[in-house]
Formats: structure tokens, C-alpha cells, sequence
């Protein structure tokens, strides 16, 4: 339990020395485009959302015969239903896109984040990684694959949790435990996310990456825990995740890059370095 802690606070520490490192070698632009990327979502998202939310509106008008009824109130009971679909709909969009967003920003910068966590590593360690087009496909596409993962297994575990929510006593307890659970795990995963580009520069398959994060979860959920804080914060959260999604990235690799010096890596150096 010490050393999770102990890995928990060093892996959340290393963001500050990783925003140092991209105004220092000039890598702070890569800032930008997950800012722009984040707004243009939430925009186009929000714009999609309407035009259902304006269809379903005249919809359910319509299935219950209230466009041309001409009974006292009729007007009033339209104009409500309208307003009720419309905001259970608005509510449903931030829901899904606060709890969804954090995943969807990161398969969607995967190029950008195999990019930045190959560029790191080069500057950290100087090992040399030739660019290879079809590497970076397959990175890309492991990213995507790892996000998506990543959140089948959280939806897992909080269906999980809503189950064990109905036993008396023992649900209660969970119940009132589960926003922390929830972070926690949160957090074990988006970490799990920035630090597997790395993984698989070194030829660890998935089942091997999952047993480096087990090994190193505390440093993992470090890794993931500023990412999933922001996306606690409504609005400026879901706009400004993946800056912290860069910087989380940047964070893993000093994360990595420090255990490997300091012979803190619970991974068997053998297994690790049949992969390379």
C-alpha cells in the first residue's frame, strides 16, 4: 500500500516537470491543437445534439396529437413537452460527453500523443526510434484500441458497482464509496492510456503492458489522476482536457524513464527485455 502511494504522488508530481520540458526543448505548440480539437467537438456535438433535440421535439408533439389541438391548455402541455425533451436531452449530452470525453479526446489525439511520447523519450534517453510510417500507424492504432479497452472495462466495473448498490448494507457502503472507486479507477486507466505508447515502442504486447501498469499502478494512477480531476470541472474541463492529455503523455515517460533508473520496476527485467 506504501509503495501505491508512494508511486501515486510521484507519478502526479511528474506534470510539473513535464510542462518545463515542452517550453524547454519547444514543444509547448503541440498545446494548441488539443484545445482547438476539444472546442471543435464540444461545438459540433452540441450543434448535432439540437438538431435531435428540435426533431424529436416536433416528434413527440406529433405522436400525441397536440400540433392541432384545440382543447383548453393544449398549447401549454405542447410547449412543456417540447421543453422536457429539450432538456433531458441537453443533460443527456453533458453526461455522456463528461463521463465518454476524456476517452474520446485521446483516441482522437492518439496521432499526436505517439508523436509527442516518442519525441520525449528520444530527448530523455536519446535512444533513436527511425520514423516509420507504419509504425506510427499501428502505435496510432493501439492507441485507439487501448482507449477504447480502457472504457469498456470502466463501464464494466461501474455496472459492477450499480449491481452491488442494491444490496442492503454491504451496497450502501459501496454506494457511498463509489465516487472515489470511480476516480480511482479513472484515473488507473487514462494513465494506463499515456504510458502504453511507451510499451509499445518496446515491443510489449497488451497482456505484458497490463502486467507493467498491475506492477506499477500507483505511478499509473498518478499519471492519469490531473486528467481525470479536470474532467470533473463542468465546461472547462471537457475544453481543456487535452492539454492535460499532452502533458500527461510527457509525464509518463519521465514516470517510466525514472523507475528504469532507479531499478524500481517490478516488471521482470528479463521478460521486459525479451520485447525489445
Amino acid at each position: 500500500m506504501n509503495n501505491f502511494f508512494s508511486g501515486l504522488g510521484k507519478g502526479f508530481s511528474d506534470y510539473g516537470p513535464a510542462l518545463s520540458f515542452l517550453f524547454k526543448h519547444k514543444l509547448a505548440w503541440l498545446l494548441l491543437a488539443p484545445v482547438v480539437l476539444n472546442i471543435l467537438l464540444f461545438a459540433g456535438g452540441y450543434a448535432a445534439i439540437s438538431a435531435f433535440s428540435d426533431y424529436l421535439q416536433a416528434e413527440t408533439v406529433s405522436a400525441v396529437s397536440l400540433e392541432n389541438a384545440d382543447f383548453f391548455g393544449a398549447q401549454v402541455l405542447s410547449r412543456l413537452l417540447e421543453g422536457t425533451v429539450w432538456l433531458i436531452l441537453k443533460i443527456l449530452f453533458f453526461f455522456i460527453f463528461a463521463y465518454t470525453g476524456g476517452y474520446i479526446i485521446i483516441i482522437l489525439m492518439s496521432p499526436i500523443l505517439a508523436y509527442l511520447s516518442e519525441k520525449t523519450e528520444k530527448i530523455i534517453t536519446g535512444k533513436e526510434y527511425p520514423f516509420d510510417i507504419q509504425q506510427l500507424m499501428r502505435d496510432v492504432s493501439r492507441g485507439v484500441l487501448i482507449a477504447l479497452r480502457n472504457l469498456f472495462y470502466e463501464l464494466l466495473i461501474i455496472f459492477g458497482i450499480f449491481i452491488l448498490g442494491v444490496i442492503p448494507i454491504i451496497g450502501w457502503l459501496v454506494s457511498l464509496a463509489s465516487p472515489f472507486i470511480l476516480f480511482f479507477i479513472a484515473s488507473y486507466f487514462y494513465g494506463f492510456s499515456f504510458t502504453d505508447y511507451i510499451n509499445e515502442r518496446r515491443r510489449l504486447n497488451v497482456k505484458d503492458s497490463v502486467l507493467f501498469m498491475r506492477h506499477n499502478k500507483g505511478t499509473i494512477t498518478g499519471n492519469g489522476m490531473p486528467f481525470a480531476l479536470i474532467l470533473l470541472i463542468p465546461f472547462f474541463g471537457l475544453t481543456f482536457s487535452g492539454f492535460i492529455a499532452i502533458i500527461g503523455v510527457v509525464a509518463s515517460v519521465i514516470s517510466v524513464t525514472n523507475i528504469s533508473k532507479e531499478s524500481e520496476l517490478n516488471l521482470p527485467t528479463e521478460e521486459l527485455s525479451s520485447h525489445e
